[in-house]
């Protein structure tokens, strides 16, 4: 048996080493318990009886690079009552899994910062499909406190409650709060019911796109907050315009003409005064040949002046006139 710094470093309740195999990659730790009395799960009687022992390896957390395997010498228990045979608990392994509790509480503290799912693999030792099952088994409950401003937006995921899921966030400190499943106003409603009234009153800003389920979830769960579309979705819809005015133009264009806006979309999208100038000169060229599209473009770079105004009072006038 190994002295009582062993035990110390390995942090197990109730265990004691055996025998520890070091190598370059990997490092094994045999553990193993003392008998005990047991509560039969069938009858509820205790017992005491060995009925077998098995061996069972079991991934803990990774040490000084190395992968951490321990083998554990399980005890599986006979009821002298009702003849049930069951294996020994252990608090530091859950049952039917071959890895420690606290192996899975780092998995997910490597995930929260960022690192993908095959940089924890290769850091861990535990395979990207065993992780991403992992996943699935936690559930985070609402946050109990919320900051003055809150931002949501959804995005295509693969989760098997829908094509789109949600993400909260704290614009002001960039940082994530929680990760919805789906972004449906029922869900959506259960879950801002889950948070304090309390703490919801607090939130002075809600950040959101154009969708008006967002803007009505807003105004019953955040009656104090005041309602912010991002300026990228305002920017969106005027992309969409003037390409929708581009589209249509060439579509009614002769062949013989059509081949002079082959590179329309590079020409017309971006800002005016950053084009070179060759391309200033085909962007005019374009520009000349229908009113329509001459006119989308003044309002397009009109807009995107208003959006780099650095006064409030100067976009406001400008949009009111």
């Amino acid at each position: 048996m190994y002295p009582n710094y062993s035990k110390a470093f390995l942090d197990l309740e109730d265990v004691f080493v055996k025998k520890v195999i070091q190598a370059d990659s990997f490092l094994k730790v045999f553990i193993e318990t003392r008998p005990s009395e047991h509560i039969c799960p069938c009858c509820g009687c205790k017992t005491k009886r060995v009925h077998d022992y098995r061996i069972q390896k079991i991934d803990d957390t990774p040490f000084q690079g190395k992968v951490v395997t321990l083998v554990l010498r399980k005890r599986r228990y006979l009821c002298t009552s009702c003849g049930k045979r069951f294996l020994e608990h252990y608090s530091f392994l859950p049952s039917y899994h071959r890895r420690t509790k606290r192996l899975a509480f780092y998995v997910i503290s490597l995930l929260r910062q960022t690192f993908s799912l095959k940089q924890a693999s290769l850091l861990t030792g535990v395979s990207v499909s065993t992780i991403c099952k992992l996943l699935d088994t936690i559930h985070y409950a609402p946050p109990d406190k919320l900051p003055e401003a809150v931002s949501i937006d959804e995005f295509k995921g693969n989760a098997s409650t829908g094509k789109y899921q949600c993400i909260l966030v704290d614009p002001q400190k960039h940082r994530i709060l929680d990760i919805l499943p789906d972004r449906t106003q029922s869900h959506l409603a259960d879950y801002w019911r889950g948070i304090p009234r309390k703490e919801r009153l607090k939130v002075k800003f809600f950040v959101c796109d154009m969708w008006l389920t967002y803007v009505e979830l807003a105004r019953i769960f955040f009656p104090n907050a005041k309602i912010i579309v991002g300026k990228y979705h305002f920017i969106r819809q005027v992309t969409w315009a003037i390409e929708n005015v581009r589209k249509r133009l060439q579509k009614s264009m002769p062949a013989s003409l059509r081949k002079y806006y082959k590179r329309s979309r590079k020409l017309i999208l971006p800002r005016y005064k950053k084009l070179k100038d060759e391309n200033k000169q085909a962007c005019d060229l374009m520009l000349q040949y229908n009113d329509d599209l001459r006119l989308a473009h003044m309002m397009k770079e009109w807009f995107y002046d208003i959006c780099q105004m650095e006064s409030n009072r100067c976009q406001q006038r400008e949009f009111d006139e």
